[in-house]
């Protein structure tokens, strides 16, 4: 069957917003971080949101819908002495420079990391926010129960943190022991987890209602929902549970090499070795699991089409995958029917296939949402695809199903930041944000 839709045009659709200047009625974004370090040689890195907020998750103040990128803050760090923080899928960099920034969007919550201080913001229900009440937060707002952290993930309706010392603290609703807290209730504050294993942690990953932790050693812990589809990897005899849950963080054990980074989908997971090969196990009812057929299963297994090759970042949506190659290019496979896969139609793909949309570009970031995706190519351009359903692709007039990369326009008020250059992206169910240098030419 030829696909319903093609991909040639990619670029022109985007061209739709470049007479949109000037318009924008978004108040000037308050800057929420000054680096210690800044000595008259800084640049603005402007986080912005798009899609719809009625729970707060864009951070605007108000319940709106945003049609395209628009400023949510402003934070002053060292021109050419930051890093991202660590993002889950996400292999490494060689070195983390200070100060670290990151973000992160939830089903209906975000977040921003910065200098080691987190602000999170959006629905509230279930304690996700973790400020001892489940009150929804329109704006960005200073959580001060932690500090001196190293990244953030949000999940469905929990969140979890890792610190620079190796520590990680879970909040939220804790149904199927999504916490790891030996519990199956809400936590309204951060609580530590108590994992057995030796060290520290170094990387984490969630999603709707599991999660994973990486050791420095590089043993992989889940916890959380495991109901009928071995999404944590554990088989048989794995320990005490509780309704398809298991609040105990548990060693996936067989696994026989050392891994660097974990993502968490709906009822799958990945994870990928130190040299970046890519093992997987959970649910394949949509070809999750990229191995032609869709037999699924607790027990984690290589994806015989890309043994032999690199990959150095994954991503997981709801029932799909991405894979970033070491040059530069985007795998995709599984549910295809709201284009999240990017090849032109609405399809599933029982193996990885490159995204051919994107091949004459350099990508060296991806991401997934629910039944959407993106990609940043090195000169720090944004391309997105799949469901634009509420605007979450930042392209105003896409129809609601978008199988193709669309590159992703600013608008350039009058600043005087100078052109965006993203740095990168995250999704949630019905929103998106991304993080953007902005430094004047």
């Amino acid at each position: 069957m030829k696909p319903i839709f093609g991909c040639r045009h990619h670029h022109n659709i985007a061209t739709l917003t470049r007479g949109l200047r000037h318009f924008s009625t978004t108040p000037k974004p308050p800057l929420l971080y000054t680096a210690d370090t800044i000595a008259g040689n800084d640049a603005i890195l402007q986080v912005l949101s798009w899609g719809r907020g009625a729970s707060g998750q864009l951070g605007g103040g108000v319940e709106e819908t945003r049609l395209y990128p628009s400023p949510v803050a402003n934070l002053a760090v060292p021109k050419s002495s930051f890093s991202l923080a660590q993002t889950p899928g996400r292999l490494p960099a060689e070195k983390c420079r200070t100060p670290e920034v990151g973000i992160s969007c939830g089903l209906f919550h975000s977040s921003l990391v910065a200098g080691g201080a987190l602000w999170i913001w959006g629905k509230g229900d279930g304690g996700r926010l973790g400020f001892g009440h489940e009150h929804s937060l329109f704006v960005p707002t200073l959580n001060p129960h932690l500090d001196n952290l190293r990244s953030v993930a949000l999940g469905g309706l929990h969140s979890v943190a890792l610190t620079s010392a190796g520590e990680v603290f879970t909040w939220g609703y804790g149904g199927f022991g999504a916490l790891g807290h030996s519990v199956y209730h809400r936590e309204l504050f951060p609580r530590l987890v108590k994992g057995s294993w030796e060290g520290t942690i170094k990387h984490i990953a969630t999603s709707g209602t599991h999660t994973a932790a990486i050791t420095t050693s590089g043993e992989l812990y889940t916890w959380g929902r495991d109901e009928g589809d071995g999404r944590l990897g554990l088989g048989p005899g794995r320990g005490p549970d509780h309704a398809g849950g298991l609040s105990i963080p548990s060693r996936v054990k067989e696994l026989p090499y050392p891994v660097a980074a974990a993502s968490c989908g709906g009822f799958f997971t990945m994870a990928l070795t130190e040299d970046g090969q890519l093992w997987n196990w959970g649910a394949n009812s949509n070809y999750e699991l990229g191995r032609g057929d869709k037999t699924g299963g607790w027990k984690p297994r290589p994806i015989p089409s890309l043994e032999n090759v690199k990959i150095i970042q994954i991503a997981s949506g709801g029932y799909h995958s991405l894979a970033l190659t070491g040059d530069g290019k985007v795998l995709s496979w599984g549910h295809g029917g709201q284009g999240q896969l990017g090849h032109g139609s609405v399809q599933n793909q029982k193996i990885p296939a490159v995204v051919e949309a994107l091949s004459q570009e350099h990508i060296i970031y991806i991401t997934c949402g629910g039944s959407s995706s993106a990609a940043l190519t090195e000169n720090g351009k944004l391309y997105m695809w799949g469901n634009a359903n509420d605007s979450q692709l930042g392209v105003p007039g896409l129809p609601p199903i978008h199988p193709c990369p669309v590159e992703v326009n600013f608008l350039m008020d009058d600043d005087g930041l100078g052109p965006h250059k993203v740095l990168s992206v995250a999704i949630g169910a019905s929103h998106a944000m991304c993080l953007a240098l902005r430094e004047s030419s």
